[in-house]
């Protein structure tokens, strides 16, 4: 797993978020994980019904009667996991970098969070397409190599 700029992830967190347009309510934020394989294989089973790691699970929290609470006292509006090995697999198998692979999933799950669905041909098309836009914007505002350090 590369180091993660931490300043330079949420201000990339925080853009991605506004080009996905998530809208989060005052007092709310976000958690991301970056999990091995053995625990997003765990989520994955649990949550998803799914066998084996995947790369990114979103959990959205806005709505539920029971509020969770973030370390800085805010109202947790979602989680989003993310498997680092998987990134590596994938972003090896399609010529692809790392850092724009992880980058990637992040984008996932916000658009996940800001209402977007791959589960059915039309939607899965239309998130790709935002998922584009995101990547986009990303690569256009940050070196994500910086946020992402080797």
């Amino acid at each position: 797993m590369p180091r993660i700029a931490s300043s330079a992830f949420r201000a990339m967190v925080r853009r991605a978020a506004e080009l996905a347009g998530l809208e989060l309510a005052p007092g709310q934020g976000l958690a991301i994980h970056f999990v091995g394989p053995t625990a997003m294989a765990g989520l994955n089973g649990r949550f998803v019904g799914h066998s084996g790691p995947t790369d990114v699970i979103t959990f959205d929290y806005r709505g539920d009667a029971d509020i969770f609470t973030g370390g800085a006292g805010e109202e947790l509006a979602g989680e989003i996991f993310v498997c680092p090995d998987v990134a590596r697999r994938e972003a090896l198998a399609r010529g692809l970098d790392l850092p724009g692979e992880l980058a990637l999933y992040v984008a996932h799950g916000l658009l996940h969070l800001a209402g977007e669905d791959d589960l059915e041909p039309a939607p899965r098309r239309r998130m790709r397409a935002k998922e584009r836009l995101v990547m986009n914007g990303l690569r256009r505002d940050f070196e994500l190599a910086a946020v992402f350090v080797a």
